[in-house]
């Protein structure tokens, strides 16, 4: 399989393919592609039982393709905690690193890694890490467009792709933070995070990657 088939199915995978269906629309959004590159790749992938296509709704990850998706990102997510914890890299630098490594990561390396980082369970993008043959099971959670003004939320997990990566580092949006949604632009405009330190304006595009927990008051 080659590295391009990969992403197309890690992206689905983070975009929630295991348990719901995926548009085209995100996944252009999350690889940077055209529409055009996306359906092409749709269809190989489907004629490979890697995926199912629903037309005019989008694609959904099969047996098949969440075993491979959930291997990838084991070894992927492995050596993001590496190269953070143990070669000073920020959370923004280590993709494209990690996405070189994974490809050359033998099953044997992978859990000699593992043990070496003492079974981490999430990488620094709050993905979680997988163990060896079992599948990646994010938790089930809604991403900040989904959310009211006045909500109070925590961020999650962003999506593991280094121009959003880059993005979130310059308006210092980190990974464990909690906020309350003050204003939501509209037209897709900016949505307003604050919070006693920091008020952040998220763009749409990338709040639409961005999983968030809820926050209750008594909590």
């Amino acid at each position: 399989m080659t590295p391009n088939r990969e992403d197309y199915l890690k992206l689905i995978l983070e975009l929630g393919g295991d348990q719901s269906i995926v548009n085209n629309k995100q996944i252009v959004s999350g690889l940077g592609v055209s529409a055009a590159s996306v359906s092409e790749m749709i269809t190989k992938l489907v004629g490979e039982d890697l995926v199912t296509h629903t037309p005019y709704q989008g694609v959904q990850l099969t047996e098949k393709g969440l075993a491979k998706a959930s291997s990838l990102i084991r070894r992927h997510r492995l050596w993001e905690v590496f190269l953070v914890e143990h070669l000073n890299f920020s959370w923004n630098e280590v993709h494209d690193d990690a996405e070189v490594l994974e490809h050359v990561t033998s099953k044997k390396l992978a859990d000699h890694l593992e043990v070496f980082l003492n079974h981490p369970n999430y990488c620094p993008h709050g993905g979680m890490i997988p163990k060896e043959n079992h599948f990646v099971q994010e938790k089930k959670r809604q991403t900040l467009i989904e959310y009211p003004v006045g909500a109070k939320i925590r961020i999650a997990r962003v999506i593991d792709e280094r121009e959003l990566l880059d993005y979130l580092v310059a308006i210092d949006l980190n990974i464990g933070e909690s906020f309350e949604i003050t204003d939501i632009a509209a037209y897709e405009g900016p949505i307003t995070l604050t919070n006693s330190e920091k008020n952040i304006l998220v763009s749409y595009k990338a709040a639409s990657t961005i999983f968030v927990d809820s926050i209750k008051e008594n909590s």
